[in-house]
């Protein structure tokens, strides 16, 4: 119940500091909007329709793309003296499962946000939509925990924004072609069944990455 009680105070933490710092959120919000309607303005205004793999892939690549933008700066700014802080008052697995569970919540809500812009402006060609809301949750879940992971990396090394794309991107890969295959699954609507196996993958991935972090960052935040 520590443990619990120290995440739920972490997380509050964070979420008065990102409402302090609402420029942040704007600009997130920004990117998104922004990058919806730069898809939208080269294929809806010019009079073709767009197929529905290539629907998918933007999607997906515009969900990357805030993610790692949004998740990015959660260790990346954090000082020294704020984390020295954090270790003389709880533990390291509740700093990094409040910042997962922080960041979950956050993607969560910009991907909801991006979907519903998405299927404005250019349509909304999905027939199986609880299943495409359930794997983009998986998603938003699986690159909060690897990309929360890969920041507390880089933030104890130089170079932490390059690091942070090195480490990242190769990680999610396995990810990104499971989510993939899910969605054009629910654009096609095809039975549950079909996706049953790549779903039960992406939970497994979730507790997995979700596992090391709890069991390899009190190493880390030691160092």
């Amino acid at each position: 119940m520590q443990l619990v009680r120290e995440i739920g105070y972490l997380m509050q933490k964070d979420f008065r500091l990102e409402w302090r710092q609402r420029a942040t959120l704007s600009g997130m919000l920004l990117y998104v909007g922004s990058t919806v309607f730069v898809c939208y303005i080269s294929f809806a205004l010019r009079g073709g329709e767009l197929p529905a793999p290539a629907w998918n892939a933007l999607f997906w690549i515009i969900l990357l793309f805030t993610a790692v933008n949004a998740v990015a700066k959660g260790f990346l700014q954090e000082s020294r003296g704020r984390q020295l802080y954090y270790y003389a008052l709880v533990r390291p697995q509740a700093v990094i499962l409040a910042k997962i569970g922080y960041n979950v919540l956050l993607l969560l809500g910009l991907g909801g946000v991006g979907f519903a812009l998405y299927a404005l402006m250019l349509g909304n060609p999905v027939q199986d939509v609880p299943l495409f809301l359930l794997n983009m949750a998986l998603g938003a879940i699986g690159f909060a925990s690897t990309l929360t992971l890969v920041s507390g990396i880089a933030a104890k090394a130089t170079n932490s924004h390059t690091l942070m794309a090195i480490l990242g991107f190769p990680l999610m890969i396995p990810m990104l072609l499971l989510l993939i295959k899910v969605s054009k699954n629910a654009l096609d609507g095809l039975e549950f069944d079909a996706s049953r196996s790549s779903l039960l993958t992406l939970v497994a991935l979730n507790m997995i990455v979700g596992a090391v972090s709890y069991l390899l960052f009190p190493f880390l935040w030691r160092s």
